[in-house]
């Protein structure tokens, strides 16, 4: 009898502290919902207009600096440098290109650290100009093993910055409004960076001139740009929300509660060993890693390749330098489409999964073609598919945490494994496979297949999470209320 009345009481106890989180959860809910109801629309929208004018042209152009220093070396190759540094002994330019990669990786994590201790004004003007320095140094090196240090001391800078970035847009929105921002800055430098190549075109013509090549103009160019708009980093970046000038007292508390009715964490948490280790042992943030890796992938490789592989086709350097911006601008309208479409629809996993098959057709377009043009096409649908996973990836994930702490840790992890990519994409495409690179298409693809299978095992997860959470069975994220995005 003591047993029975034993189970019957913790069955009773069992039954009132679901009974409790649901009321949690309900009351949670409700009092939500006044914090984002009481701002007239109208107010709201020209607030978030005011954000997005004065945050997204001037990151987008700056990340475009930024895409553009770290993967103009595949035009400075075909515009004199392979043959001044003698890049075509063996495994040089892959190596080159490779040795960006580990101190970008390495330092994504204390970049983020770094970034909410001195501000993000400050940060960001250290990144810029420090890497603008850096690439206009990329102008004078005489021999290989210099252009590798300096490709080492582009990583240090840049590789607080892009985290630093996705960090903090994420931080201005609610989670259905992220993806649209981060396609938009994304876009703005996808378009850029596409056009990089017309103008190194111009650039390499000043050949000569000063007694530098061609090549050498393009670094040097470049870099100076780049410490320009580093200056001008330091006077119109905005920081965090609760550390912003820009915008009225009241703006902001509308902004603060907006973020806190929608995921509770518009107050910073501070970043400790014991919260490091707790966000870093999630599995979730290494999935999403490796997505986000499978999505870089793709992107580096055309960024390093597609003059090359376009100058195996048997174009000109003219040629292949005009033709390498084409791809970009598809990719912008891509990114945003499915970028607007994801927001729009409240999903993540599913337009995802459509780009990374546009991204698998479009390699096996791009290594089996018989033509030159069909094989052009491949580079337009490899460019589309892996450009908006990029944005996308990141909503992901910025869509299903809650915290300062974990949003800075689990960015810093994710871009780093984009550098992972990087690598990758250097290493699989290799000079001995030369002109088509069918090694390096299928072990790109290989990294599809697996984000694909990824997809499917989150959507799994987050599913039935989001179910017990309903049924008042569990609480997701320490966060009553909150639901995994899909």
């Amino acid at each position: 009898m003591s047993d029975e009345k034993h189970s019957a009481d913790l069955k009773l106890e069992d039954q009132d502290v679901e009974k409790r989180a649901s009321e949690k959860t309900a009351e949670t809910e409700k009092d939500k919902v006044p914090l984002d109801a009481h701002y007239d629309p109208e107010y709201v929208r020209r607030t978030l207009r005011k954000i997005d004018w004065r945050m997204l042209p001037l990151l987008g152009f700056l990340y475009a600096i930024a895409l553009i220093d770290r993967t103009n070396l595949g035009i400075a190759r075909i515009a004199g440098m392979e043959v001044d540094l003698k890049l075509y002994i063996g495994e040089r330019y892959s190596i080159a290109s490779m040795i960006y990669f580990p101190p970008y990786i390495i330092l994504q994590i204390p970049g983020n650290v770094i970034l909410r201790w001195i501000g993000a004004r400050s940060w960001l003007t250290i990144c810029v100009v420090g890497w603008g320095a850096a690439q206009i140094g990329m102008g004078f090196v005489p021999n290989w093993g210099l252009l590798c240090l300096t490709r080492v001391l582009l990583g240090v800078f840049e590789a607080g910055f892009f985290p630093a970035l996705a960090f903090i847009i994420t931080t201005w929105y609610k989670r259905h409004e992220v993806q649209k921002r981060l396609a938009a800055f994304y876009l703005i430098s996808i378009v850029l960076g596409g056009f990089s190549a017309i103008l190194a075109y111009a650039l390499q013509l000043l050949k000569g001139k000063g007694g530098l090549n061609g090549w050498q103009w393009i670094f040097i160019i470049e870099g100076i740009l780049t410490v320009v708009l580093g200056i001008l980093t330091w006077f119109f970046v905005p920081d965090f929300p609760d550390r912003n000038r820009f915008l009225t007292p009241e703006q902001t508390k509308m902004v603060l509660d907006r973020i806190e009715s929608d995921r509770s964490d518009s107050k910073p948490d501070p970043i400790t060993w014991q919260k490091l280790i707790k966000h870093l042992s999630d599995p979730f943030l290494w999935s999403f890693a490796f997505m986000f890796l499978a999505s870089t992938t793709p992107a580096y490789a055309i960024g390093f390749f597609i003059t090359i592989l376009l100058s195996a086709m048997g174009f000109s350097i003219m040629e292949a330098l005009l033709l390498s911006a084409p791809p970009y601008v598809a990719a912008a309208i891509s990114c945003f489409f499915f970028a607007w479409l994801a927001d729009k629809t409240k999903k993540r996993a599913l337009w995802l999964f459509v780009q990374n098959i546009i991204t698998m057709v479009g390699l096996l377009v791009t290594g089996y073609g018989k033509q030159n043009g069909v094989r052009y096409f491949g580079l337009f649908l490899v460019n589309m598919g892996a450009s908006g996973c990029v944005p996308g990836v990141l909503a992901y994930n910025a869509n299903n945490i809650v915290s300062h702490s974990k949003r800075a840790v689990s960015t810093a992890v994710i871009i780093a494994f984009g550098g992972i990519g990087g690598i990758y994409a250097t290493l699989v495409f290799r000079q001995s496979d030369f002109p088509k690179y069918i090694p390096g298409i299928w072990a790109t693809m290989a990294c599809q297949f697996v984000m694909v299978i990824l997809l499917g095992v989150n959507t799994w997860v987050f599913s039935r999470r989001n179910k017990l959470a309903r049924e008042g069975k569990r609480v997701n994220e320490e966060t009553p209320g909150f639901y995994y995005v899909i």
